[in-house]
């Protein structure tokens, strides 16, 4: 138990029939906050970061922090790089004890993403206990330094999802099937739920290998989360609701106490907010129970 790679837990996961929350974090306040709300909800989790939070703290720093926090807690817990798209800062956080790294060559064409996705899986496999994430097609919207216009975003084809898991060696994949990081523009986002049915079948139709990865969680109804996960989706990305919660709880607790000065007061509140709302996300995804 403790700490693990992304794919031992989600491969249960998927058998399960639920999804693990991998939850984004900016700094350390948020990361024991994500992991106190796991551990009362005896959730399996994945605490990731974006890479600019990453190199302003220091991978490092994040993965010792990691550390403490993972090896006294009675769950499974995995650190995930999320969207990176330096090869060699991927391998920085790997040699850090980062237990799952995504490389997102998703914007390049398709042989340099393979070639690029496999150059990390070969790092990390050759390293041991570290999973790698790669994707296929690009999610529209703003993540970290990754920004993809809407009419720029592309849907992952399923034929070419088999090529890509193969010819990379990744562990887990995410495929592109309308998601979008940051806030949605439309209350009902139109998704192409066949289109990861489809792709869940073909990857892992006769032999589970190779789970799947919902991103641009934030703003999506609960009753198209539950969907989504039905089908599939074993690791599901939550980042701009933790920002939100993070920021609107410290407004807040300033508005309402301008005369303290109280740094600790400040973290409180906020610790309580991203509780909450990792909460909210283990009620949808199903995970409680299932550390």
């Amino acid at each position: 138990m403790a700490i693990v790679d992304a794919k031992e837990i989600l491969i249960k996961a998927t058998e399960g029939k639920y999804s693990v929350g991998a939850f984004n974090i900016t700094n350390i306040i948020q990361m024991e906050a994500v992991v106190e709300a796991a551990i009362e909800r005896k959730a399996p989790l994945i605490i990731q970061t974006s890479v600019t939070p990453a190199k302003a703290i220091g991978p490092e720093v994040l993965a010792a922090v990691f550390r403490v926090l993972a090896e006294s807690a009675p769950i499974p817990i995995c650190l995930h790089l999320d969207h990176c798209t330096d090869v060699d800062f991927c391998r920085r956080c790997a040699d850090a004890g980062y237990t799952n790294i995504m490389i997102d060559a998703s914007k390049q064409l398709y042989e340099e993403n393979v070639r690029q996705t496999k150059a990390v899986s070969d790092y990390c496999h050759k390293l041991g206990n570290i999973s790698v994430e790669g994707e296929l097609g690009t999610v529209s919207g703003v993540e970290d330094q990754v920004v993809v216009a809407d009419d720029e975003a592309a849907l992952c084809d399923p034929d070419a999802a088999v090529s890509f898991v193969k010819e990379t060696g990744v562990d887990i994949f995410a495929p592109a099937i309308g998601t979008a990081h940051g806030i949605y523009k439309t209350e009902n986002p139109k998704l192409d739920m066949d289109r990861l049915k489809t792709i869940a079948g073909l990857i892992n139709g006769k032999t589970l290998s190779t789970p799947l990865v919902i991103h641009g969680g934030t703003g999506l109804k609960p009753d198209v989360v539950k969907k989504l996960v039905s089908l599939g989706g074993s690791k599901f990305n939550v980042s701009t609701d933790l920002k939100h919660a993070l920021i609107d709880s410290t407004f807040d607790h300033i508005s309402a106490n301008r005369e303290q000065y109280n740094p600790g007061k400040i973290d409180d509140a906020v610790r309580k907010a991203i509780k909450k709302r990792v909460n909210y996300w283990i009620d949808l995804f199903g995970c409680e129970g299932k550390a």
